[in-house]
Protein backbone atom coordinates (compact mmCIF):
# COMPACT_ATOMS: atom_id res chain seq x y z
CA UNK A 1 0.00 0.00 0.00
CA UNK A 2 0.99 3.46 -0.85
CA UNK A 3 1.19 6.13 2.44
CA UNK A 4 -1.78 7.76 1.24
CA UNK A 5 -3.65 4.67 0.70
CA UNK A 6 -2.47 2.86 3.72
CA UNK A 7 -3.58 5.66 5.87
CA UNK A 8 -6.95 5.89 4.18
CA UNK A 9 -7.06 1.93 5.01
CA UNK A 10 -6.46 2.60 8.83
CA UNK A 11 -8.71 5.11 8.90
CA UNK A 12 -11.44 3.11 7.38
CA UNK A 13 -9.98 0.29 9.80
CA UNK A 14 -10.45 2.53 12.48
CA UNK A 15 -14.00 3.27 12.36
CA UNK A 16 -15.05 -0.02 11.68
CA UNK A 17 -14.05 -1.43 14.23
CA UNK A 18 -15.11 1.27 16.51
CA UNK A 19 -18.53 1.06 14.70
CA UNK A 20 -18.92 -3.19 14.17
CA UNK A 21 -15.66 -4.32 15.99
CA UNK A 22 -16.85 -7.54 18.12
CA UNK A 23 -17.78 -11.16 17.13
CA UNK A 24 -20.61 -12.94 16.87
CA UNK A 25 -20.23 -15.51 19.73
CA UNK A 26 -19.69 -11.73 21.83
CA UNK A 27 -23.46 -10.93 20.30
CA UNK A 28 -24.58 -14.73 21.31
CA UNK A 29 -23.47 -13.61 24.64
CA UNK A 30 -20.54 -16.54 24.62
CA UNK A 31 -17.41 -15.27 26.73
CA UNK A 32 -15.32 -17.45 24.66
CA UNK A 33 -12.14 -18.96 26.06
CA UNK A 34 -10.15 -22.03 25.64
CA UNK A 35 -12.75 -23.91 28.26
CA UNK A 36 -14.88 -26.50 26.84
CA UNK A 37 -18.09 -25.05 27.15
CA UNK A 38 -17.97 -21.97 25.29
CA UNK A 39 -16.14 -23.71 22.33
CA UNK A 40 -19.11 -26.30 22.00
CA UNK A 41 -21.57 -22.97 22.82
CA UNK A 42 -19.21 -21.78 19.43
CA UNK A 43 -19.69 -24.35 17.60
CA UNK A 44 -23.62 -24.42 17.78
CA UNK A 45 -23.48 -20.88 16.67
CA UNK A 46 -21.53 -21.85 13.74
CA UNK A 47 -23.57 -24.47 13.01
CA UNK A 48 -27.21 -21.44 12.59
CA UNK A 49 -24.92 -18.91 10.95
CA UNK A 50 -24.04 -20.80 8.30
CA UNK A 51 -27.85 -21.62 7.31
CA UNK A 52 -29.04 -19.02 4.28
CA UNK A 53 -30.65 -16.92 7.40
CA UNK A 54 -30.34 -13.84 8.52
CA UNK A 55 -27.20 -13.51 10.80
CA UNK A 56 -29.70 -11.68 13.60
CA UNK A 57 -31.83 -14.29 14.12
CA UNK A 58 -28.67 -17.21 13.98
CA UNK A 59 -27.69 -15.11 16.69
CA UNK A 60 -30.96 -15.44 18.83
CA UNK A 61 -31.71 -18.75 18.03
CA UNK A 62 -28.13 -19.50 20.12
CA UNK A 63 -29.40 -17.48 22.76
CA UNK A 64 -32.63 -19.16 23.04
CA UNK A 65 -30.87 -22.52 22.85
CA UNK A 66 -28.27 -21.59 25.51
CA UNK A 67 -31.09 -19.47 27.78
CA UNK A 68 -32.82 -23.55 27.87
CA UNK A 69 -29.73 -25.04 29.31
CA UNK A 70 -28.49 -26.25 26.06
CA UNK A 71 -24.93 -24.94 25.93
CA UNK A 72 -22.70 -28.13 26.48
CA UNK A 73 -22.78 -31.27 24.39
CA UNK A 74 -24.36 -33.05 27.14
CA UNK A 75 -27.56 -31.34 27.73
CA UNK A 76 -27.84 -30.70 23.37
CA UNK A 77 -27.82 -34.14 23.65
CA UNK A 78 -30.24 -35.04 26.70
CA UNK A 79 -32.71 -31.98 25.48
CA UNK A 80 -35.26 -33.58 23.36
CA UNK A 81 -36.03 -32.94 19.93
CA UNK A 82 -38.94 -30.96 20.54
CA UNK A 83 -37.16 -28.61 22.87
CA UNK A 84 -35.01 -28.25 20.36
CA UNK A 85 -37.30 -27.47 17.99
CA UNK A 86 -38.90 -25.07 20.06
CA UNK A 87 -35.95 -23.00 21.26
CA UNK A 88 -34.95 -22.68 17.77
CA UNK A 89 -38.52 -21.65 17.31
CA UNK A 90 -38.22 -18.62 20.04
CA UNK A 91 -35.11 -17.51 18.75
CA UNK A 92 -37.18 -16.98 15.39
CA UNK A 93 -34.71 -19.82 13.45
CA UNK A 94 -38.34 -21.78 11.86
CA UNK A 95 -37.11 -21.91 8.66
CA UNK A 96 -34.74 -25.26 9.26
CA UNK A 97 -36.19 -25.41 12.94
CA UNK A 98 -36.85 -29.36 12.02
CA UNK A 99 -33.80 -30.59 10.62
CA UNK A 100 -31.47 -28.22 12.87
CA UNK A 101 -32.94 -29.65 16.13
CA UNK A 102 -31.90 -33.15 14.26
CA UNK A 103 -28.62 -31.98 13.15
CA UNK A 104 -27.65 -30.60 16.96
CA UNK A 105 -28.78 -33.59 18.37
CA UNK A 106 -26.33 -35.50 16.51
CA UNK A 107 -23.61 -33.37 16.59
CA UNK A 108 -23.55 -33.16 20.28
CA UNK A 109 -23.09 -36.72 20.21
CA UNK A 110 -20.70 -37.20 17.83
CA UNK A 111 -18.96 -34.52 20.31
CA UNK A 112 -19.40 -36.54 22.80
CA UNK A 113 -18.04 -39.59 21.65
CA UNK A 114 -15.44 -38.02 19.32
CA UNK A 115 -14.15 -35.63 21.67
CA UNK A 116 -15.68 -36.69 25.11
CA UNK A 117 -17.05 -33.19 25.17
CA UNK A 118 -14.12 -31.32 24.73
CA UNK A 119 -13.23 -29.70 21.43
CA UNK A 120 -10.25 -29.01 22.18
CA UNK A 121 -9.10 -32.33 22.15
CA UNK A 122 -9.82 -32.09 17.94
CA UNK A 123 -7.54 -28.94 18.67
CA UNK A 124 -4.94 -31.26 19.34
CA UNK A 125 -5.51 -33.42 17.00
CA UNK A 126 -5.22 -30.65 14.32
CA UNK A 127 -2.05 -29.94 15.66
CA UNK A 128 -1.69 -26.60 14.13
CA UNK A 129 -3.13 -27.40 10.48
CA UNK A 130 -6.17 -25.63 9.81
CA UNK A 131 -7.14 -27.53 6.97
CA UNK A 132 -7.03 -30.64 9.16
CA UNK A 133 -8.98 -28.48 12.18
CA UNK A 134 -11.77 -27.77 9.64
CA UNK A 135 -12.09 -31.12 8.81
CA UNK A 136 -12.59 -32.70 12.13
CA UNK A 137 -15.79 -29.45 12.37
CA UNK A 138 -17.24 -31.53 9.44
CA UNK A 139 -17.35 -34.24 10.92
CA UNK A 140 -19.97 -33.00 13.20
CA UNK A 141 -23.56 -33.30 11.68
CA UNK A 142 -25.00 -29.66 10.31
CA UNK A 143 -21.42 -28.66 9.86
CA UNK A 144 -20.04 -27.91 6.59
CA UNK A 145 -17.38 -26.00 5.01
CA UNK A 146 -19.55 -22.86 5.77
CA UNK A 147 -19.98 -23.46 9.44
CA UNK A 148 -16.05 -24.68 9.93
CA UNK A 149 -15.09 -21.56 8.20
CA UNK A 150 -16.89 -19.47 11.06
CA UNK A 151 -15.84 -21.47 13.82
CA UNK A 152 -12.12 -20.86 13.05
CA UNK A 153 -13.11 -17.34 12.01
CA UNK A 154 -14.35 -16.27 15.75
CA UNK A 155 -12.13 -18.74 17.71
CA UNK A 156 -8.60 -17.36 16.11
CA UNK A 157 -7.53 -14.55 18.96
CA UNK A 158 -8.27 -18.51 21.25
CA UNK A 159 -6.56 -20.92 18.72
CA UNK A 160 -4.37 -18.37 16.65
CA UNK A 161 -2.50 -21.44 15.26
CA UNK A 162 -4.58 -21.82 12.49
CA UNK A 163 -3.67 -18.48 11.50
CA UNK A 164 -5.31 -15.17 10.30
CA UNK A 165 -8.51 -16.07 8.61
CA UNK A 166 -11.58 -13.67 7.23
CA UNK A 167 -13.16 -16.15 4.69
CA UNK A 168 -14.41 -15.64 1.42
CA UNK A 169 -17.10 -13.09 2.64
CA UNK A 170 -14.68 -11.49 5.24
CA UNK A 171 -12.57 -10.61 1.80
CA UNK A 172 -15.96 -9.13 0.04
CA UNK A 173 -16.68 -7.59 3.07
CA UNK A 174 -12.78 -5.68 2.59
CA UNK A 175 -13.12 -5.30 -1.21
CA UNK A 176 -16.44 -3.21 -0.41
CA UNK A 177 -14.60 -0.63 1.92
CA UNK A 178 -11.87 -0.57 -0.27
CA UNK A 179 -9.33 -2.35 2.01
CA UNK A 180 -6.91 -5.18 0.90
CA UNK A 181 -8.03 -8.14 -0.17
CA UNK A 182 -5.38 -9.96 1.29
CA UNK A 183 -4.42 -11.56 4.28
CA UNK A 184 -1.76 -10.62 4.66
CA UNK A 185 -2.77 -6.70 4.15
CA UNK A 186 -5.67 -6.95 6.60
CA UNK A 187 -3.41 -8.68 9.31
CA UNK A 188 -1.13 -5.47 8.85
CA UNK A 189 -3.98 -3.45 9.37
CA UNK A 190 -5.65 -5.68 12.27
CA UNK A 191 -2.31 -4.69 14.38
CA UNK A 192 -2.43 -5.84 17.57
CA UNK A 193 -6.57 -5.43 18.24
CA UNK A 194 -8.59 -8.51 17.88
CA UNK A 195 -8.30 -10.39 14.53
CA UNK A 196 -11.67 -12.29 15.46
CA UNK A 197 -13.76 -8.95 15.71
CA UNK A 198 -12.00 -7.38 12.48
CA UNK A 199 -13.16 -10.57 10.56
CA UNK A 200 -16.63 -10.46 11.94
CA UNK A 201 -16.85 -6.53 11.36
CA UNK A 202 -15.45 -7.09 8.21
CA UNK A 203 -18.34 -10.02 7.08
CA UNK A 204 -20.54 -7.42 8.39
CA UNK A 205 -19.97 -5.63 6.00
CA UNK A 206 -20.18 -7.66 3.20
CA UNK A 207 -23.98 -8.50 4.33
CA UNK A 208 -25.25 -4.61 4.54
CA UNK A 209 -24.44 -2.06 2.29
CA UNK A 210 -25.28 0.65 4.92
CA UNK A 211 -22.32 -0.57 6.86
CA UNK A 212 -20.11 -0.06 3.80
CA UNK A 213 -21.48 3.82 3.93
CA UNK A 214 -21.61 4.88 7.41
CA UNK A 215 -17.68 3.14 8.08
CA UNK A 216 -17.19 5.54 4.95
CA UNK A 217 -18.48 8.38 6.08
CA UNK A 218 -17.11 8.10 9.88
CA UNK A 219 -13.32 7.66 8.19
CA UNK A 220 -13.66 10.67 5.87
CA UNK A 221 -14.57 12.30 9.11
CA UNK A 222 -11.36 11.27 10.39
CA UNK A 223 -8.80 12.86 7.82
Amino acid sequence: MSGEASASARRITDALLEEHGRTYAEEAGIRLRDTPQPLYQLLVLSHLLSARIRASVAVAAARALFAHGMNTPRRMADATWQQRVDALGEGGYRRYDERTSTQLGEGAHLVLDAWKGDLRRLRAEADGDGDALRAGLQRVQGIGPAGSDIFVREVQDVWPEAGFRVGGKGLQGAERLGLPTSHGGLSELAGDRSRAAFAAALVRAALDREIVQSVGKAARARK
